[in-house]
């Protein structure tokens, strides 16, 4: 059996060097966008809800977005485009569990 945590992507608002991404609301945007993809598609008239399969979150206080494979499944394009967004703007991936530690943001010298 699957556990449900192994379903899970974690995309961190801190890039593969370590600087935090910004702006500091990518998240909640990001997540918004993705809102109309949902099991039973999207809700008319209602006010905005995050999608299950996309949700913003933090991991050690630092923002991120908890992507649930069932979203590929449901729409690889939105799948797509959740993951190319990642890595266009090389954010750090994790897979199945959130990291231990997330790797702190680089201060400027």
């Amino acid at each position: 059996m699957v556990s449900n945590i192994s379903k899970k992507v974690y995309i961190l608002g801190m890039t593969s060097s370590g600087r935090a991404f910004r702006p500091s609301d990518w998240a909640e945007r990001l997540a918004g966008v993705m809102s109309q993809f949902r099991p039973g598609g999207a809700p008319t008239g209602r006010h905005l809800a995050y999608s299950p399969w996309c949700v913003p979150s933090s991991v050690d206080n630092v923002r991120c977005v908890v992507v649930h494979e069932d979203l590929r499944a449901h729409n690889v394009m939105a799948w797509d485009f959740v993951m190319g967004f990642a890595e266009d703007n090389e954010l750090q991936v994790h897979l199945g569990a959130p990291p231990h530690k997330a790797h702190p943001p680089q201060t400027k010298p």
